[in-house]
């Protein structure tokens, strides 16, 4: 049992230390050509739609509210992103960032050390991403989405000393990811109904 916790506590310190670089990325992987938008943006209603849905209930008192940094955008130096500004080119270079910075803990399509990432523009405003993203530190201690998914997780996210511009090229990737899965699926969705309509 002892060796078994020895174990455990090595791989911690391993993560702590090393961070989340150096691991392949099951998708790293880009369909806009560099200067193109992204589509579709995240809108303004789409965001206050993410902002409610991580709100904190009606039983939390007020004055938690404005220290727990449950506003929507999380906790940290980003209040808010021009999602208009991401273009094809910055998610490359997000999804370059990914594979080097964020695979080792995380995957697009699937659970990992850290939680799944695709739809994550849809969970969470692109300010609470990219305050996760820069200060996984403070989030933990007073967002209470991100000390619920250490509680699931365990791992603490690592900080991995990003500018703000690498953590909106992420958040460009992740945005392109999610459009590009959306349209896979409304192609697959058509493409049932077309052979459905020509059976009948």
């Amino acid at each position: 049992m002892f060796r078994h916790h020895r174990t455990s506590m090595v791989l911690l310190l391993t993560l702590s230390l090393f961070g989340c670089e150096g691991a392949r990325n099951n998708s790293s992987w880009s369909t806009a050509k560099p200067g193109e938008a992204i589509q579709p943006p995240l809108t303004t209603s789409d965001q206050n739609k993410v902002a409610s849905s991580t709100a904190p209930s009606t039983t939390t008192p007020p004055a938690a509210t404005a220290t727990e940094g449950t506003s929507g955008r999380g906790v940290g130096p980003v209040d808010h992103v021009d999602v208009a500004s991401l273009d094809a080119a910055r998610a490359m270079k997000g999804a370059e960032l990914f594979t080097t910075k964020c695979s080792a803990c995380h995957k697009l399509d699937e659970r990992y050390i850290g939680p799944a990432l695709k739809d994550v523009t849809k969970r969470r405003t692109p300010e609470w991403i990219c305050n996760q993203i820069l200060n996984p530190e403070n989030m933990i201690q007073q967002d209470p989405t991100a000390k619920a998914l250490l509680a699931e997780y365990i791992a603490p996210m690592a900080n991995q000393h990003l500018t703000r511009d690498e953590a909106e090229s992420i958040l460009a990737y992740f945005l392109q990811h999610d459009a590009a899965k959306d349209d896979h699926e409304d192609e697959a969705a058509e493409s049932s109904e077309h052979s459905e309509s020509k059976s009948h």
